[in-house]
């Protein structure tokens, strides 16, 4: 092969970058996870997805069409990346880095093939695995067993350290920052994007001035509007907020890969009855579901005691989904703790060190009385005798109404 076209290359280039989390804590996390290989037997562990290769090395890739990966042995941990990128995965990652280049197919697998030598039992994310990276590793791999490792590293996600507590909660206060600058724009006759735009810009530049240094990514807003209101996850759109409208604001800033929320239903200028009505049903669950968020508490009994007030309206029916979830390192396209799902079908104990949100949900049909979707959400720490509600951010009919003379 012609020395100029390289397949691996080990760049290391430049000095590593700051995280806001220590060496001993990025080392914690390895060593926590190597238990649970030495506990299944497993001689390596081969992360795919977005979450795993972020909580385990502090780097956030982007896939953009090709590969990524993080192998952790017993004694080593490498994250592996496309020459794309340059030395910025090594400057991210606790960690090591491979790099491979586009000049062979296989490249990739090669640099698993490094990392991998002699493994017999192999953990991987059958949750982020495709059929066709199966394939291609059994291929790469033959005789080696592949063990489904996804459901042991997202159980040592669902409990957060001292350091990932204190980054939420700089979440959580940027995601104030965001609330206020949506606040003070929205007003009858302006897009919903306008808004939207202005709480982004606004946490982006909190965010940029209160860290040494950090990757400018993903944050966003969704702010909705009347009818655009109905589903907790609709887009952004040029609908142009008239008077009366019931309202959505969704500030999500992303820091290091760590989701932080504030949702919040706001009226423009005034609240017409049956919509206060609801509203104020809405949030008096918001307001008991926040209670029951203690340690020992399970995720279904809590579903189960707020869908009794539900239904003791008749709006039971009306919810549209679980009733809060857990946060970490998660975005609107990877991760996910599904063992903490305020659910009915979730039986697990919350226990201190979690964080997870209250966020109740009911949608309104068109041509009901009070048609829209309300939801609130605040996110809780639960601690050792109760929970700590990091949002601090107002709701309710008193101080969520925009644009009033």
């Amino acid at each position: 092969m012609n020395d100029d076209l390289q397949h691996l290359i080990t760049w290391r280039n430049g000095e590593k970058a700051y995280l806001p989390f220590s060496d001993d804590e990025m080392a914690g996390r390895q060593t926590r996870m190597r238990t649970q290989m030495a506990a299944l037997d497993l001689e390596a562990c081969l992360f795919t997805s977005y979450h795993n290769i972020c909580y385990f090395s502090g780097f956030l890739y982007c896939a953009f069409g090709r590969r990524f990966a993080m192998v952790l042995t017993p004694d080593d941990a490498t994250t592996i990346s496309p020459a794309i990128d340059g030395g910025q995965p090594w400057r991210r990652s606790h960690a090591d880095n491979l790099t491979y280049t586009d000049w062979r197919r296989d490249s990739y697998f090669e640099a698993l093939k490094t990392r991998l030598q002699g493994v017999k039992r192999l953990g991987v994310e059958y949750d982020h695995v495709s059929l066709d990276l199966k394939a291609l590793l059994e291929e790469t791999f033959p005789g080696v067993e592949l063990v489904d490792i996804a459901d042991t590293a997202m159980r040592l996600r669902t409990i957060k350290s001292a350091e990932e507590h204190a980054l939420i909660r700089e979440g959580a206060r940027i995601c104030n920052v965001g609330g206020e600058a949506c606040m003070a724009v929205a007003g009858a006759g302006v897009a919903e994007h306008e808004v939207a735009l202005a709480a982004t810009n606004a946490m982006v530049r909190e965010i940029a001035k209160s860290f040494p240094f950090v990757e400018l990514m993903d944050s966003w807003t969704w702010f909705q509007s009347g009818i655009n209101t109905d589903g907790a996850h609709n887009p952004v759109t040029n609908r142009v907020i008239e008077a009366g409208d019931i309202l959505s604001l969704n500030c999500f800033p992303m820091i290091f890969g760590y989701y932080t929320a504030l949702e919040r239903t706001l009226f423009c200028e005034h609240v017409p009855d049956a919509h206060l009505a609801l509203w104020e049903k809405n949030c008096a669950v918001h307001e008991k579901g926040m209670a029951l968020i203690k340690p020992g508490a399970r995720c279904c009994d809590i579903a189960a005691a707020l869908n009794e007030m539900y239904r003791g309206w008749g709006l039971l029916k009306y919810r549209s989904f679980g009733y809060g979830h857990s946060f970490g390192v998660l975005s609107h396209y990877y991760g996910r703790e599904a063992a903490v799902e305020l659910r009915e079908d979730v039986e697990t104990e919350l226990a201190p060190g979690m964080v997870v949100s209250m966020e109740p949900m009911i949608m309104i049909p068109e041509g009901e009385a009070g048609a829209g979707g309300y939801r609130e959400h605040d996110i809780l720490i639960v601690t050792e005798d109760g929970a700590e509600n990091i949002t601090g951010f107002p709701f309710g009919p008193e101080k969520m109404i925009v644009g009033a003379c």
